[in-house]
């Protein structure tokens, strides 16, 4: 009876590992610390102002409204964010303010990737004077009263649906969608139509999904800028159920500016200044609001920000 013998497979030669990087040279030394130094500046020059916010909105209101809150806060209260989350209307404002952001952010994204879609097809009809046709309108306005003239007659005054519709077709997004559907392989069109897929089809089930770092830019671009508008609050609401954050910051920012030409109007009454400062808080409330209102974008943009440096690149650069 034979003995069974089991082999080893033959060991694979160990890939030689790379070579020990050289030590550094005092120059790369100099220039590490040079690097770091630089960046950290920036940082905190970029950091500074949400900070000075932070600072100033959770200070002793009279110190905050003298100006003294530069580095810490000083007299360290929470009364203010009390006050802000009191206001009158607050809650509603910041319900439209979030329904605009998010119906406005989807309905431009999709008609970006449309559009941007189909400037890119050979067979649209007229496709080139379409093109230059919407371009166009990055250069020239009709002007602030005839806008207002055709909002009025299309019945989109003291309406949420101004919030959306006139910002849905952006010209810039529309360029960073078609260029970077130019950068996409063709065959993928011609399998689809091998497919049997019409036009439609072909958008939503081949392009859109592969549309991601491009359509998460221009999310980002339109969120940022639905979520700081406020003029469009001016110019066609009066309703005040219609009014959003940045409208009640401006309103805010204006009453403040009436209460210090108020203080200074006092002829040099320091009581009366220092209670209009501490009774009222202008300063205050503006740093507060100012701190509700950015804070939802600055969580938001890390979320995003792994698409934003890809999107922007391919849809700037045809490659």
């Amino acid at each position: 009876m034979t003995a069974i013998t089991t082999s080893r497979p033959p060991r694979l030669p160990r890939t030689p590992r790379s070579p020990r990087a050289a030590e550094r040279s005092p120059g790369d030394y100099a220039f590490a610390i040079v690097n770091y130094t630089v960046f950290t500046l920036l940082v905190v020059i970029c950091a500074y102002p949400f900070y000075f916010l932070l600072i100033n909105s959770v200070s002793a209101n009279d110190v905050s409204a003298l100006g003294d809150v530069r580095l810490w806060p000083v007299g360290f209260q929470l009364e203010n964010y009390r006050q802000v989350f009191d206001l009158n209307g607050l809650g509603t404002a910041a319900i439209v303010s979030v329904a605009r952001t998010v119906i406005g952010t989807v309905a431009t994204v999709l008609a970006s990737a449309f559009l941007g879609f189909m400037f890119t097809q050979s067979r649209m009809w007229a496709r080139q004077f379409w093109y230059r046709f919407v371009i166009v309108t990055m250069y020239f306005s009709a002007g602030l009263i005839p806008v207002f003239i055709v909002m009025k007659n299309l019945g989109l005054t003291n309406n949420f649906w101004v919030y959306v519709l006139p910002f849905m077709v952006q010209p810039f997004y529309i360029i960073l969608v078609k260029t970077y559907v130019e950068s996409m392989p063709e065959s993928l069109q011609e399998a689809a139509e091998l497919d049997g897929a019409n036009i439609v089809q072909i958008f939503f089930r081949v392009y859109l999904p592969n549309m991601t770092p491009i359509l998460a830019t221009v999310a980002i671009f339109s969120a940022v800028a639905q979520w700081n508008s406020f003029q469009d609050t001016l110019i066609y609401i009066t309703d005040q159920s219609l009014y959003t954050l940045q409208y009640l910051l401006y309103m805010f920012i204006n009453q403040a500016s009436s209460l210090a030409q108020a203080a200074q109007n006092a002829g040099g009454d320091l009581g009366a200044i220092v209670g209009a400062a501490t009774s009222q808080t202008p300063t205050s409330i503006r740093m507060t609001v100012s701190v509700v209102v950015v804070l939802p974008i600055i969580f938001i943009y890390p979320l995003f920000q792994r698409f934003f440096v890809k999107g922007i690149m391919l849809g700037a650069v045809k490659g």
